[in-house]
């Protein structure tokens, strides 16, 4: 593939990617339906001074409202009607029924009284048994009949059930005969209401009462003030601003809302902010903005934890205030570096502000909480960090709470407990971050610190294998492993990684341990062998090593120490033995090379360094502090005039130091001991 193609690729990516973003961030935003207000009784007005476009009617607020419409339903006077059909019905088939019936021991008389009875109890009305319970618990003691349109009141204290009424009519008609013809006649049975509650008539009367009750109790003319900006929201004022919407969404002039933009305002807000975020990455971070993997990367995790918190304040009312919004500079941080987890941090917060209730105070929140967690979070290698993390944050979230309660409304006693419940949740989804971060290693390849850690366990399966097969190898690995880290952090690099790939650098070498010196006792195999034949198995190792690298699952990054710890340098032992035994022939230096490639990282040129010097250092007699400075830079001078170390960022004030750090710790591992002396008899 050539450079064009490559560079035309990449720039087709980064282009596709930021047309996705902005995309999706726009389809998803949040919208309402009507056009409103954002705002909150007792907090200040946050918009600029606002006024009647139109006369607005003053209502009673909605607990005013609530208590006036209780005042009513406890004296309203239900309308009732009397079914008189269906009660003539009932007594002219109760009338046949009992003259129908010779087996009954009554008289004429007798029935005419039952019959009187039963005109008596439903002069006096029965109702339902609902109906009834209200009346014998004193919540209906008089209901409305409307004859003529006169509305008459009328007490409800004869009213009976139907089975109250079969009560009354048998304790009436005591005679024994009497009481038999009534059970024979099933006279309970018959029984029905004859009062009956007129709905229709109540609701509208209902409702009437209601609309009287609650009219306007004055007018905001068009053009008077409604609120400026810093006001707080009355109850009243909150009154009038739900008015104004609801005439505005009425005639069509709804005004526009935070939670409403126009799509073009939309767009331009979103393409500023993912503009300067490729903007920070391209200046400031071109390592980052050239690699493929790393764009994807904080697009994909800066858009899925956007469209997370649109989803969340679309679902809880306080969702945002629930949405782990730190788990992206975390994991950020964790992968890359704290000033791109900060920026990172700022765009999403930016772009996610344009849902919050009120802007400034998620910006503060969350800008606080992110600024905790970079600081707190500075080198992750243990779980528990991340749960100390978590409770910094949830603290910084509380803190920063009350300090915006305290300021707007001089009092703690506002504070909504529910915020600080939603801070705690907040806090136990970004103990998860510690799933995500090896979510993040198997999607993108990365490798986190924690990794590098477990890595560098010498109890792990290939380093103990590495232990046991190349005793002298392993002790090589572990004082390069020292003397890399040192360097390291006297130069700025990545320690633990130089310290992790160290360890694993030469473990090709258990393919084959009797033939590195290292691990021989008194019997050197590559005697009886051809210099071509033990070039090709010493520089072997390194492919032996990146098998078993990948055999392993070992990160990228650790098989990069592997491939380019010897660079393409010479086994130049052979080389020169082949050349002095064959001082005619023009010698292939390719046969004696390492595959490489040469080193591409400062951390990599490190591990080179020090794995020559500590070798060469092992072969020394005199280790004086002159004899150590002299090896050291010479070893290191000659790779460099080699070019092996031209494709890495490393520069001449870090070789200086690198130098430096070597010659003193050489020297103080080679340091001359006192002789203790013999006790003398």
């Amino acid at each position: 593939m050539s450079m064009k193609t490559l560079l035309s690729r990449k720039l087709s990516l980064r282009i596709f990617l930021f047309i996705c973003a902005v995309s999706l961030t726009v389809y998803f935003l949040p919208r309402s339906s009507e056009n409103h207000y954002v705002f909150e009784e007792g907090r200040p007005w946050s918009y600029a001074l606002l006024t009647a476009p139109f006369d607005i009617p003053i209502h009673l607020d909605s607990l005013s409202i609530a208590e006036v419409k209780d005042s009513i339903d406890s004296n309203f006077e239900p309308v009732f009607k009397r079914d008189v059909a269906k009660e003539k019905m009932i007594i002219s088939e109760y009338t046949t029924r009992l003259n129908s019936d010779a087996g009954l021991d009554i008289s004429p008389a007798q029935r005419n009284l039952i019959i009187k009875e039963i005109r008596k109890v439903y002069e006096n009305g029965i109702v339902d048994r609902d109906t009834y319970a209200k009346i014998v618990a004193g919540k209906l003691p008089s209901v409305r009949f409307i004859h003529d349109n006169v509305a008459m009141s009328i007490p409800t204290g004869t009213y009976l059930s139907a089975f109250r009424a079969y009560e009354h009519l048998d304790s009436v008609l005591r005679d024994k005969g009497v009481h038999q013809a009534l059970s024979a006649t099933h006279l309970s049975e018959i029984l029905q209401p004859n009062i009956h509650v007129d709905t229709i008539t109540s609701k509208r009367l209902l409702d009437e009462a209601y609309q009287k009750a609650t009219a306007p109790i004055g007018v905001i003319q068009q053009g008077e003030r409604i609120i400026d900006k810093g006001d707080i929201v009355t109850t009243r004022l909150s009154t009038v601003l739900h008015t104004y919407e609801k005439i505005a969404d009425e005639r069509g002039k709804g005004t526009i809302s935070q939670h409403y933009y126009p799509l073009a305002g939309q767009i331009l807000y979103m393409l500023i902010l993912y503009g300067a975020l490729y903007g920070y990455l391209y200046i400031f971070r071109r390592d980052y903005f050239d690699d493929d993997r790393t764009v994807l990367f904080i697009m994909t995790l800066t858009g899925v934890f956007t469209l997370f918190a649109f989803a969340m304040q679309a679902t809880f009312r306080t969702g945002l205030y629930i949405t782990p919004f730190t788990v992206v500079p975390i994991l950020t941080l964790i992968f890359l570096d704290s000033r791109t987890a900060y920026f990172c941090h700022i765009i999403q917060v930016l772009i996610c502000s344009t849902v919050a209730s009120f802007a400034l105070e998620f910006v503060f929140l969350q800008f606080i909480a992110g600024v905790v967690a970079i600081d707190s979070l500075k080198d992750l290698s243990r779980r528990s960090q991340l749960i100390r993390t978590a409770a910094f944050i949830f603290l910084a979230y509380a803190a920063s709470y009350s300090a915006i309660e305290i300021m707007q409304s001089g009092t703690l006693t506002k504070t909504e407990g529910r915020i600080f419940g939603c801070f705690a949740i907040n806090a136990i989804l970004i103990s998860f971050s510690y799933v995500l971060m090896f979510l993040v290693e198997r999607v993108f390849g990365f490798t986190s610190r924690v990794t590098l850690v477990e890595l560098s366990d010498i109890n792990n399966p290939l380093l103990r294998e590495l232990s046991e097969e190349c005793p002298g190898t392993f002790n090589h690995s572990m004082a390069v492993s020292n003397l890399a880290s040192a360097a390291a952090s006297r130069i700025g690099a990545n320690v633990q990684l130089v310290r992790t790939g160290a360890l694993y650098h030469d473990i090709g070498k258990i393919k084959n341990p009797a033939f590195y010196t290292e691990n021989q006792h008194g019997v050197n195999p590559h005697d009886s062998l051809d210099p071509i034949q033990s070039a090709r198995i010493v520089t072997g190792h390194v492919n032996e090593g990146l098998l078993l690298a990948e055999k392993a699952k070992l990160p990228k990054m650790i098989r990069n120490f592997i491939s380019e710890h010897h660079g393409a340098g010479q086994a130049r032992y052979f080389f020169t033995t082949y050349r002095n035994a064959h001082p005619d022939e023009d010698v292939d230096p390719s046969i004696f090379s390492y595959p490489g490639p040469n080193p591409q990282s400062k951390e990599t040129s490190l591990l080179m360094m020090a794995d020559s010097v500590e070798a060469a250092s092992r072969s020394m007699t005199d280790h004086t502090p002159e004899a150590i400075s002299a090896l050291v830079n010479k070893i290191i001078d000659s790779q460099i005039a080699e070019g092996l170390h031209n494709e890495s960022p490393i520069s001449f004030r870090d070789v200086n130091a690198i130098k430096e750090v070597f010659s003193q710790r050489l020297r103080t591992m080679y340091h001359s001991r006192i002789s203790y002396p013999e006790l003398k008899k």
